[in-house]
């Protein structure tokens, strides 16, 4: 259960934001363009690349990494390969994660390194290890940290995370790897490095449109903006005693909608499911008709709820990209979910490119995961 009447009290949320939650994801754009100058001063915009690589590999820990893997392999499409090396280890812990390259990259592929940490001994190993295997190593972490070392060290390119006053200093509790700001930190820099390399389209002047897009929703979500205007408020009311089923449509949205699930277990606790439009309504129909459906009755009507938490019924949203043409599931979903009486949310973002409309996608759920964490007591 949530505390709806917090969602209407700046002062309550910033007094319950214990890990800068809100903080992140109203500085989303100013950390787009920190870190789109911080890439400029590594050399990224200077560099020559002879032609594109053959894979790229992406290694890293924790939700941060596997959604920036998962953003750049989507933005690049079939131009390369792009591939996540997931940790092995005993446990979660920095010292405790190894990464390992696989045994067919050399000297044609290319292996970033993202971590909102950089003292993981596992990635200063993975950067030598790429250096004997003569595979190009670009790594974005925070500076001054072993990883900095190692990767200077192996002839790599280093670029310095960019991070803010507050998360350099003591905090009462760790940076979720999940946060909004640990994304935009990793990514723009990785962004602006695969679009010298031709994978993708990420020039200067489309990362200060996305910094300048998620500076507007900023303005739409952020905590002083009061409910009933304030699209990412809603959407957290809306899902407070709710499973999310999460349904995406477009490029953009499949990556978003993973996001925001990862985001909504990570920051609130909350359970979601996602999938991609048309696919999701085969693989969700049982779901919204199964004990969870909205229309579910309890067995015994007469029974003393007073001590009875309210029960969890599905709730679908639907992210979308604006469509090309008319081909869309969307009158379908609607359909299903409404023949099933399961209630439905839908965000749409306004018109621009492909990194505009991802970033405000992300942007609007990154703020509705914060609020339902802060008004669930997460």
């Amino acid at each position: 259960m949530i505390d709806e009447s917090l969602l209407d009290s700046p002062e309550g949320l910033a007094e319950a934001d214990h890990r800068g939650l809100l903080r992140g994801a109203a500085e989303a754009g100013a950390r787009v363009r920190t870190a789109a100058r911080y890439a400029a001063e590594a050399g990224v915009h200077d560099l020559k690349p002879d032609g594109r690589p053959r894979a790229v590999l992406i290694a890293g820990p924790g939700a941060a990494a596997t959604q920036t893997a998962d953003l750049l392999g989507t933005l690049a499409g079939a131009g390369s390969p792009v591939a996540r090396i997931a940790p092995t280890g005993v446990a979660p812990a920095a010292g405790a994660l190894r990464w390992e390259l696989p045994g067919w990259a050399g000297s044609v592929d290319l292996l970033l390194i993202a971590t909102p940490d950089g003292t993981e001994p596992g990635l200063s190993l993975l950067s030598e290890q790429a250096y004997r295997r003569g595979c190009t190593v670009v790594a974005v972490a925070p500076a001054r940290t072993p990883l900095a070392d190692a990767v200077n060290g192996s002839h790599g390119l280093f670029v310095p995370m960019a991070t803010a006053p507050y998360e350099q200093d003591e905090q009462e509790e760790p940076l979720a790897s999940s946060a909004p700001g640990a994304l935009w930190a990793l990514l723009t820099p990785l962004l602006a490095l695969l679009d010298r390399t031709g994978l993708l389209t990420a020039p200067p002047d489309a990362l200060e449109k996305v910094a300048d897009r998620l500076d507007r929703v900023a303005e739409r979500c952020g905590p002083a903006i009061a409910l009933y205007s304030n699209p990412a408020k809603n959407l957290a009311a809306e899902l407070a005693d709710a499973l999310p089923v999460v349904w995406t449509e477009g490029t953009s949205a499949g990556p978003a909608g993973r996001r925001f699930a990862a985001a909504l277990a990570e920051l609130s606790g909350n359970p979601a499911v996602v999938a991609e439009l048309p696919e999701a309504l085969g693989v969700h129909s049982a779901l919204l008709a199964g004990p969870l459906a909205a229309r579910a009755n309890p067995d015994d009507f007469f029974r003393d709820r007073v001590e009875e938490l309210p029960a969890l019924h599905t709730r679908v949203v639907l992210l979308r990209d604006r469509p090309i043409g008319s081909l869309t599931a969307a009158p379908a979903a609607r359909e299903l979910a409404l023949s099933h009486d399961t209630p439905i949310s839908e965000l749409e973002p306004e018109e621009g490119g492909e990194l505009e409309t991802l970033a405000e996608l992300i942007a609007v759920t990154d703020f509705a995961a914060v609020y339902l964490a802060l008004t669930s007591g997460a």
